[in-house]
């Protein structure tokens, strides 16, 4: 009996050396089935998908899945996607490039005659007070020192926002009317300008006032239909705007005891605005121009932008790593979709978030992952119509880990319920995606997502699930 029982401790032992990942191995977190039941079963979710995909983040095993193959509408988790795929095909060493360049000649007064052209090429974060290499001030203080070394005292033309290599449509198919016109349905431009987003200023009051925006917009007209909201109703704004539109509506309510100081909008063409602000800068130093426009509007008059010309300056962007921190940390919807359609230019192809998506697509299936699970329509998840499975999600996960530029993607994910977690909301869906470290070298990888929910937020009840992996 004891020789017996010797043999198999020995056969044991060599079964861990030959195979050590048997012996890391993690199986089924006690109380998580029963945790996900208790979430399945709670009024809340009674007329809702909800779905779960966990992995042991070593070995890639599942551990516990629940209509993790059922395709779901993943709001900004969808972000992990996106950012993962831009490190993995545009590499951690990747900038964007902005060129201010002068077309014509300077006579002896210092008169240009020719036109300025800012060219953009991408740059989500042009203008940006996240970086500062980046701000508006210090972007706008480079472009004129750069016109006043060239020597140029006047324009004898127009200052033109080129947004032409990618095209005109900036807001991706799918996205939903109330959004678009706010300033977390900011389109992507070729050439953005502070974020695509300012601020419109209210004051509370039994009719609620519009004091001014900032910047000032002297082109835009706002037209304030908003009501005074119950006190501690909040914000419950939205601002109606088109692309390339020149008029926006205001419409829902302000509550009269709010403290807020206004709501911020998307602006309708960040091409002309990154145009007009340098004309106004140039305009405060006493260098005049004839007039601003852009490659759009130069179009519609059967126009185009002159050829070649002389470079003045160039702002590069922060690295890419900076780029995705504040993307996922602040889940900024513009720079995914800028991502995205970056993916395609960079692929050779028309710079349209289709093609964007498709390039996203096509990279995971090369590493396994059935593209079928993946039906995306945007970057940035606020596509109420995108569809990815939980499982595939957790798959894209696991396989970042792999990758040089990992510890850079983790960074830049938030800490939700004390976890490395991508949230996502849009309207009745809450979900999360990430990484939960639970110490001694165990990792797990979680997808967590919930559509069609009742009532008001559920992330708590969410929370209690992943709780179970503490």
């Amino acid at each position: 009996m004891f020789k017996n029982t010797s043999l198999l401790f020995f056969l044991f032992l060599q079964y861990l050396i030959t195979f050590p990942e048997a012996a890391s191995a993690q199986t089924e977190p006690t109380g998580l089935a029963q945790a996900f039941e208790r979430l399945s079963s709670d009024p809340q979710a009674k007329y809702a998908i909800s779905s779960i995909c966990v992995l042991d983040g070593n070995t890639g095993k599942q551990l516990y899945g629940r209509n993790e193959n059922i395709g779901v509408a993943t709001a900004s988790t969808l972000k992990t996607i996106t950012s993962a795929t831009a490190f993995a095909l545009l590499g951690k060493d990747f900038r964007y490039q902005t060129i201010l360049k002068y077309t014509g000649s300077i006579d002896e007064k210092g008169i240009l005659v020719g036109n300025l052209i800012i060219s953009g090429g991408g740059d989500p974060s042009l203008g940006s007070d996240r970086y500062q290499s980046s701000k508006n001030t210090v972007v706008l203080e480079t472009w004129v020192q750069a016109i006043k070394n060239a020597g140029i005292t006047k324009i004898d033309g127009q200052i033109i926002g080129d947004a032409s290599i990618w095209g005109t449509q900036g807001t991706p198919d799918g996205w939903t009317w109330q959004d678009m016109g706010n300033y977390y349905g900011a389109g992507s431009s070729a050439l953005s300008w502070r974020e695509n987003q300012f601020d419109i200023k209210l004051k509370p009051g039994s009719n609620v006032l519009l004091s001014r925006t900032s910047p000032e917009m002297p082109y835009l007209k706002i037209v304030n239909e908003l009501k005074a909201g119950k006190a501690g109703s909040g914000d419950n704004v939205y601002v109606f705007l088109p692309p390339y539109s020149q008029t926006a509506y205001l419409r829902g309510t302000w509550a009269t005891d709010i403290k807020k100081s206004g709501v911020s909008a998307a602006i309708p063409d960040p091409a002309y605005e990154a145009a007009f602000r340098l004309a106004d800068t140039l305009k405060l130093i006493g260098i005049s121009s004839n007039s601003v426009t852009t490659d759009r509007l130069m179009a519609l008059n059967t126009l185009r932008i002159p050829v070649g010309g002389k470079t003045l300056a160039v702002i590069n962007s922060p690295a890419l790593p900076e780029i995705v921190y504040w993307l996922n940390k602040k889940s900024i919807n513009l720079y995914a979709e800028n991502l995205l359609k970056t993916l395609a230019w960079k692929a050779g192809k028309e710079a349209t978030t289709e093609n964007g998506a498709a390039e996203v697509i096509r990279y995971w299936s090369t590493k396994g992952i059935d593209r079928n699970a993946l039906n995306i329509l945007d970057g940035s998840g606020l596509s109420p119509a995108n569809r990815v499975t939980a499982s595939a999600m957790a798959q894209v996960l696991y396989q970042t880990q792999k990758e040089s530029w990992f510890p850079d993607f983790y960074e830049s994910l938030p800490v939700n319920n004390g976890m490395k977690l991508k949230s996502g909301t849009i309207k009745d869906v809450s979900a999360f995606a990430g990484y939960y470290d639970a110490g001694k070298g165990k990792r797990y990888v979680i997808v967590i997502n919930i559509n069609n929910y009742s009532g008001s937020s559920i992330n708590n009840k969410l929370f209690n699930v992943l709780n179970s992996l503490k």
